[in-house]
C-alpha cells in the first residue's frame, strides 16, 4: 500500500471501499451515477408542487434509503446519495437540511430539525499528499429519538446524539452528546439536563 494509492492491492470497489469507512475517490463512475440519480430525485423534490403531498412522499421514499410514516421534510433538500438516509417517524425537517450521506445518516423517530442544519458525514486526510490526491472517507452519524436540534447547527462526521437531547441553534457538534442533555455552542459542549438540572 502506497501513500498515494491506499487502495493498492484492494479489490474491493470504490463503492465498497466508501461504505466501509475506507479511503476511496468520489470520481468513479458508479459512485458518480448514483449522486446524479440522487440529483435528479432531489430537484424533482425541490421543485414539487407543495399541495400535492403525496407525490412528495413517492419522491422521497425513491430518493431515501427508509422513511417512517408521518415524516416532513421541507424543502429544499440536499444530499450525496439519498439512499444512505433514513428518517424515522414523526420527525420534522424544517427548510434547507443539507444531509451529506457518503456514510449511513439514521434520525430516530420524533426528530425535530430546525432549517438549515447540516449533517456531514465525508472526511478528508490531514496528510496533504493522499487529499491533493482526491482520496476522501466518511464516518456516520446517528441521531436518536426525540431529539430537537436548532437550526443551523452543524453535526460532523461519527457523531452520535442520544435520544431527547437538544442541539441548540448554530452549534458545531465534533462528538458525542449523550441522551436527556442541552447541548450549544461551537465546539458543542454540554450545559444542563433537559430535566432541569
Amino acid at each position: 500500500m502506497t501513500q498515494l494509492d491506499p487502495a493498492a492491492g484492494d479489490s474491493r470497489s470504490m463503492r465498497e471501499r466508501m461504505l466501509a469507512g475506507d479511503l476511496y475517490r468520489g470520481a468513479d463512475p458508479e459512485l458518480e451515477a448514483e449522486m446524479r440519480q440522487a440529483m435528479v430525485l432531489t430537484k424533482a423534490f425541490n421543485d414539487s408542487d407543495p399541495t400535492d403531498p403525496a407525490r412528495r412522499r413517492e419522491l422521497l421514499e425513491q430518493l431515501l434509503g427508509s422513511i417512517g410514516e408521518d415524516v416532513e421534510i421541507r424543502p429544499p433538500l440536499h444530499v450525496d446519495y439519498g439512499s444512505h438516509l433514513h428518517v424515522g417517524a414523526r420527525t420534522f425537517v424544517n427548510f434547507g437540511l443539507m444531509a451529506l450521506d457518503v456514510a449511513t445518516i439514521r434520525i430516530g423517530e420524533d426528530v425535530l430539525m430546525g432549517p438549515n442544519v447540516q449533517l456531514l458525514t465525508p472526511t478528508h486526510p490531514i496528510d496533504p499528499e493522499p487529499r491533493r490526491a482526491k482520496w476522501e472517507a466518511a464516518l456516520p452519524i446517528t441521531i436518536g429519538d426525540n431529539v430537537w436540534i436548532g437550526g443551523m447547527a452543524v453535526i460532523c462526521p461519527g457523531v452520535t446524539i442520544g435520544a431527547n437531547s437538544v442541539i441548540g441553534a448554530g452549534a458545531v457538534v465534533t462528538r458525542d452528546i449523550p441522551a436527556d442533555v442541552v447541548a450549544v455552542g461551537n465546539p458543542a459542549r454540554v450545559v444542563r439536563s433537559v430535566h432541569g438540572t
